[in-house]
């Protein structure tokens, strides 16, 4: 990790993706449903929250490590599930899961990853997690358990915000299919784009290898992922031993509920703005679900964040760990694994520049308190008032 840094900004590394890829690819990465309003709006909550900055404290040293459930991390932040990353540059999957081990930060495994889920765990050992879609028919998504359960895995998420696949009008106009189907407009699109392409064509067209059986891929990108329904995780619940997390709540109803079944952790995300376009902010709902579960239920955050600062504002409103996606995907594809690491480590350093100037050592000390009294403050007033109504 030494060496003139690659990345020095998420918008460095955005606009670096964005030359390097080819248009379909960038905006796979890129798109959200709809007219991409949530997506946005998830972007611009975190510009209007203001933090408190302090003088005079002895911050030295800063504390970053983070306990959460039975681990415990050097950083408060980890990568969350992401379909398909080897479409961001060749080998994605094993830089992200090397990375992971490396900055000790959990590695959260999609269901739809262009690796294996066992080879996934070979690469990135004890802290990788493991992201359930249930797609399609519900057997197919036991046999994931089964296979995460052999493989080791001790953590496993379910995703419940996909009910379907939303509309996301940039992939339709660039007609992004998995399997791809290439046509006129797709060869342009690559031809454009050497570099990528043909070290795309060298490691083989990536493609989401759980589903692979026999000679071909059954992976339905569009097909139903509805049996992710309230009787389902009661039998996830008593079928899994080990820690298990619902990812994409945003409702303090659905979230009071799964905290009575059982689940160990709540992932609270409108799945980065890529679902419902009339979503709020899902930074918005984050202290609303923390009012209604208590401050002992662990909670997980992402959707819009880009930045140290926005980690540090997340956990200001609740959240015990957060999480990201999509900078992730750009870094890799900026500067490949280079881009991946100077990102994390960007992250760090941004993290400990802010707590400097909130006047915090330890990021486990990160609460409301740090938030400035005007609309942060505001804000969070407000949702806890709406709350005991």
């Amino acid at each position: 990790m030494s060496g003139p840094k690659s990345i020095i900004s998420f918008e460095d590394a955005k606009a670096k993706a964005k030359r390097k890829l080819p248009r379909m690819i960038f905006d796979f990465i890129e798109g959200s449903a709809g007219r991409e309003i949530a997506s946005n709006k998830n972007l611009q909550i975190f510009n209007d929250i203001h933090l408190r900055s302090r003088v005079l404290a002895s911050v030295g040293n800063p504390k970053l490590n983070s306990k959460f459930l039975n681990y415990s991390f050097d950083l408060p932040f980890g990568i969350a599930p992401m379909g398909m990353c080897n479409l961001a540059w060749p080998d994605a999957d094993k830089n992200l899961a090397e990375a992971a081990k490396k900055f000790n930060i959990p590695h959260c495994v999609s269901t739809a990853a262009s690796s294996s889920l066992e080879d996934l765990k070979k690469w990135g050992e004890g802290q990788t997690w493991f992201q359930l879609y249930v797609n399609g028919p519900t057997e197919e998504a036991w046999n994931m358990v089964d296979r995460a359960e052999a493989s080791g895995y001790k953590t496993l998420i379910l995703t419940v915000d996909v009910p379907v696949v939303s509309r996301r009008v940039r992939d339709l106009r660039n007609g992004f299919v998995v399997p791809f189907k290439i046509g006129l407009k797709q060869l342009v699109d690559f031809a454009l784009h050497p570099h990528w392409s043909l070290s795309t064509i060298i490691k083989g067209i990536p493609e989401p290898k759980n589903f692979r059986q026999g000679s071909k891929n059954n992976f339905d990108r569009n097909a139903s992922r509805a049996g992710a329904n309230w009787e389902f995780l009661v039998e996830l619940r008593k079928k899994w031993q080990g820690n298990l997390i619902v990812k994409g709540v945003m409702d303090v109803v659905d979230a009071k509920r799964i905290q009575n079944a059982g689940i160990d952790a709540i992932w609270v995300s409108n799945h980065g703005g890529r679902q419902l376009d009339s979503s709020p902010p899902a930074l918005l709902t984050l202290p609303k679900i923390r009012d209604s579960v208590g401050p002992n239920m662990p909670l997980i955050f992402d959707s819009g964040v880009r930045s140290g600062e926005d980690i540090v504002k997340a956990l200001a409103f609740g959240a015990n760990f957060v999480m990201l996606g999509r900078p992730i995907m750009m870094a890799i594809a900026a500067s490949s694994e280079k881009g991946l690491n100077d990102y994390l480590l960007l992250l760090k350093e941004e993290i400990e520049v802010v707590m400097a100037q909130l006047g915090i050592k330890d990021s486990s000390k990160i609460s409301g308190d740090a938030l400035y009294t005007d609309i942060s403050k505001k804000l969070q007033k407000e949702i806890h008032t709406e709350n005991k109504l």
